[in-house]
């Protein structure tokens, strides 16, 4: 690992504690989509308006062109500062842009990415299906070619945002008869095409934030489609690689902070007294450490090879196990008010009820170990 932050470095640091101090909104963000539209759209404007928003995007897409030792550091402040989840935006802040900025034309980065980071333009992402969660290379959804159009036919699930996004990143099989990671194209969908219908999904939290999305002979323009026919496979992992390298580095600080206080609970009301909690709740700290080390190392890594790897699984697969491991503690040190619980209500509860879907969402815990076992340790591909 070889990350030392410069006297620059802690400056900027500085400076987002500051601008962070000043600006995070006092009132909560609103928990259904629908709901906190306004309000994802409001911040990420506020963001961009300040210099704050894509830090390390190229500053010709309206980014801040600095390093991505100082987009770590701004997402380090950003969790510390309790400042509000970019809901809506994440999947265009988080996974879309830098995918185009990867492998997009000139033409689709100057359209699509300053619309991205100004909140303009919510994005969702067309990667799971019904039949095909975690198995990307098992999907279904076809593009037939019919001159400059794809039309595209099937159906997505688990879509994020969907029902108020503008765009999606699609991934689709456009070559007929092809199988598994060949033949696949990742297109810029337009969501408010003729022939896409959108049915949103209620978690069992109360929150209503996925969606099945149905695609009844959508023409999407060639123009659209990402890195070239049939190059679907390479472009879509660079978007999971994405996904799995820095994007969950404010997740780590909020777990952080959520053992810490934890244990001032534990303390409060004398449940450290008891062996076994003490040990878990001290098990949790050394993991939260640990779990940070592994992505300052995977971060000095993408420095030096200009993209995340297979070791970006590691951390994928550790932070959202751990982050249930926590739920699951304060859950436990609620007793019997956890019993107290209403849908809709933003609590321990509705966390640890939310936090089964971390082991799920962006490949599941069983794929991420395949990846791990395959192209980290060099086991022999599963059958």
């Amino acid at each position: 690992m070889d990350i030392a932050f410069s006297p620059a470095e802690r400056q900027f640091r500085e400076a987002c504690r500051e601008w962070l101090r000043a600006n995070v909104p006092a009132e909560h963000r609103p928990l259904n989509a629908v709901d906190a539209l306004d309000f994802d759209k409001s911040w990420q404007l506020r963001l961009f308006e300040a210099g704050w928003a894509g830090i390390n995007w190229p500053s010709e897409y309206g980014g801040r062109g600095l390093t991505l030792i100082e987009q770590v550091i701004w997402l380090e402040e950003y969790a510390k500062a309790s400042a509000p989840w970019i809901g809506a935006n994440f999947v265009g802040v988080n996974h879309g842009g830098p995918t185009l900025i990867a492998n997009a034309s000139e033409e689709q980065k100057a359209y699509h990415l300053p619309r991205i980071l100004k909140g303009e333009a919510i994005w969702c992402q067309g990667f799971s299906e019904p039949g095909a969660g975690s198995d990307l290379a098992g999907i279904k959804t076809r593009g037939r070619i019919e001159g400059d159009e794809i039309i595209v036919n099937g159906s997505k699930i688990w879509t994020s945002f969907a029902h108020v996004a503008d765009w999606q990143e699609l991934v689709l099989r456009t070559e007929e008869g092809s199988e598994k990671h060949k033949g696949l194209s990742w297109v810029i969908c337009d969501m408010k095409a003729p022939g896409i219908t959108v049915t949103p999904i209620t978690k069992m939290n109360g929150q209503t934030e996925f969606a099945q999305v149905f695609y009844d002979d959508v023409r999407v323009p060639l123009a659209n489609v990402v890195g070239g026919l049939g190059n679907g496979w390479k472009v879509a992992m660079s978007t999971l690689g994405f996904e799995r390298g820095t994007g969950f580095i404010s997740d780590q600080v909020k777990q952080s902070q959520e053992v810490d206080a934890l244990i001032a609970k534990a303390r409060a009301n004398g449940m450290i007294r008891n062996d076994v909690v003490a040990e878990d709740l001290a098990t949790l700290r050394v993991e939260v450490s640990a779990l940070r080390a592994m992505t300052y190392r995977n971060v000095s890594e993408v420095i030096r090879n200009g993209q995340p790897g297979a070791e970006a699984s590691v951390i994928r697969l550790f932070t959202a196990e751990l982050g249930q491991r926590i739920e699951r503690m304060a859950v436990r040190l609620m007793g019997a008010e956890a019993l107290d619980f209403h849908y809709g209500v933003d609590n321990p509860v509705s966390d640890y009820l939310r936090g089964f879907a971390a082991t799920i969402a962006g490949g599941t815990a069983q794929i991420q170990r395949d990846i791990i076992g395959e192209r980290v340790l060099g086991l022999p591909r599963m059958r």
